[in-house]
Order: C-alpha cells, then sequence, then structure tokens
C-alpha cells in the first residue's frame, strides 16, 4: 500500500507568479522519511536540485510548475489536465514523480517543472530525467543518475555514484566511493575521489585529478583526455 504525502499548498494554495508571458504555480510536497532507505525520482523536463540536510526527518519538494507563453486560463487548464506531481512511500522506498502528459502540450515551448528536493543524507537517491540541470549535494547514500541531457554538477558524495547520461557537461568534486560514469558528449571534470573511476565517454573533453584507487578509461570518443593524481593503477583502452 502507497502512502501519499501532503501536497501542502498544491491545489486550494497554488501561487501564480506573473513573469513575463510565463505562467508560474509553486507547489510543496513533504514526506515523513522515517524508515526509508531510498528515494526513486522520475522527473521530465526541468532543472533538478537534491540537497542532503543534516537532521532533516522528512522529504520535502518545491516543485516550480512553468507553463510558457500561456495566460493564466490556459495554463491552469493544462496543470489540472496534465500535471503529474506526487510523493509517496512503499515501504522503505519512496518514490517522487514530477512531469508532464505529453498529449497536453500543444503548440509553443512545452512546461516544465523546476525541482528542489531536500533529503536525510543518508538517503540512497536513484534519479531517472528527461531534460535540464541536474545538481546534488551532500547526499551520502549511493546515487544513480540516468539523464537524457542538461548539465550534472556534484558535490560532496558520501556514497558509489553512477552516471548514464546522453549529453550535458559533467562536473563532479568530492565523492567518497566509486564512480561509473557512460557519457554520450559533453565534457567530464572530475575532482577527489576515494575509490575508482570508470569512464566511457563519447565526445568531449575528459580531466581527472585527485583518485585514490583505479582509473579506467573504457573508450574515451574524440576529445581530450587528461588525469593526475591517481593513486592506483590506469589502464586506457580507448
Amino acid at each position: 500500500m502507497i502512502r501519499q504525502c501532503i501536497l501542502a499548498a498544491a491545489l486550494a494554495a497554488a501561487v501564480p507568479l506573473a513573469a513575463a508571458a510565463d505562467y508560474e504555480e509553486v507547489h510543496d510536497l513533504a514526506l515523513d522519511a522515517s524508515g526509508v532507505e531510498q528515494l526513486e525520482i522520475e522527473a521530465g523536463a526541468g532543472s533538478l536540485e537534491i540537497r542532503g540536510e543534516p537532521g532533516a526527518e522528512r522529504i520535502t519538494v518545491a516543485a516550480t510548475v512553468v507553463v510558457p507563453d500561456r495566460d493564466e486560463d490556459d495554463a491552469r487548464e493544462l496543470i489540472a489536465d496534465g500535471l503529474e506531481l506526487e510523493l509517496g512511500v512503499d515501504g522503505r522506498r519512496a518514490k517522487l514523480v514530477a512531469d508532464f502528459d505529453a498529449g497536453w502540450w500543444g503548440s509553443g515551448d512545452n512546461p516544465r517543472i523546476d525541482l528542489v528536493v531536500r533529503v536525510p543524507p543518508a538517503l540512497a537517491v536513484e534519479v531517472d530525467d528527461g531534460s535540464g540541470a541536474i545538481s546534488v549535494t551532500g547526499v551520502n547514500g549511493d546515487l544513480r543518475i540516468d539523464d537524457g541531457s542538461g548539465r550534472i554538477e556534484l558535490r560532496d558524495l558520501g556514497g558509489s555514484v553512477e552516471i548514464e547520461d546522453g549529453s550535458g557537461s559533467i562536473d563532479v568534486v568530492g565523492v567518497a566511493g566509486d564512480l561509473r560514469i557512460d557519457d554520450g558528449s559533453g565534457s567530464i571534470d572530475i575532482r577527489t575521489v576515494g575509490g575508482a573511476v570508470t569512464i566511457d565517454d563519447g565526445s568531449g573533453s575528459v580531466d581527472v585529478s585527485d583518485v585514490g584507487g583505479d582509473l579506467l578509461i573504457v573508450d574515451d570518443g574524440s576529445g581530450s583526455l587528461r588525469y593526475s593524481n591517481v593513486r592506483g593503477q590506469v589502464e586506457d583502452r580507448s
């Protein structure tokens, strides 16, 4: 049985913000994280920021829904009919879904949902993201990201990290465990990893420094490759 969270201020008190020709609403969600070990996030278009908050006992989400080039009535109708925004829990796994039904997009720019997610640091996090920038800071559980496109920035992570990315730059500073990246295109900059680093890259520059374990380059595709201060073995199969 899935327990749904309280969608605070989502429908009854959603706040429209005037911003040029765009229509915006801010929705807040919250969930008791007692007994939760993993958070799964399924997001469509829009930015995603995940912060590990020391002492936090809840998962909280601030979701800014942006509908470009629509008047208020049309935007509200699109949101009412097409928005999927839900935070729930099943056993030890919490799940956040934030997306729009593609059938309601119509003409013009597509709507997006910009997310700020705060979690207890110990949670493991799994992200399935369509497009938009991703930023993760201060999470100590393992992190897995499957991303279509957009910049990825990771800072101060206490577990192991796995990234599968279509396109966009990847910037990683401070991973305690292993780091594995499978990337289509875009620059990769990695600094300060406690474990091993594995990179399979299609195109774009790769710069790696300060690695406690081994460095394995499965494929570098096209673009420069630089590494320094790798304390384990280095193997370049490209």
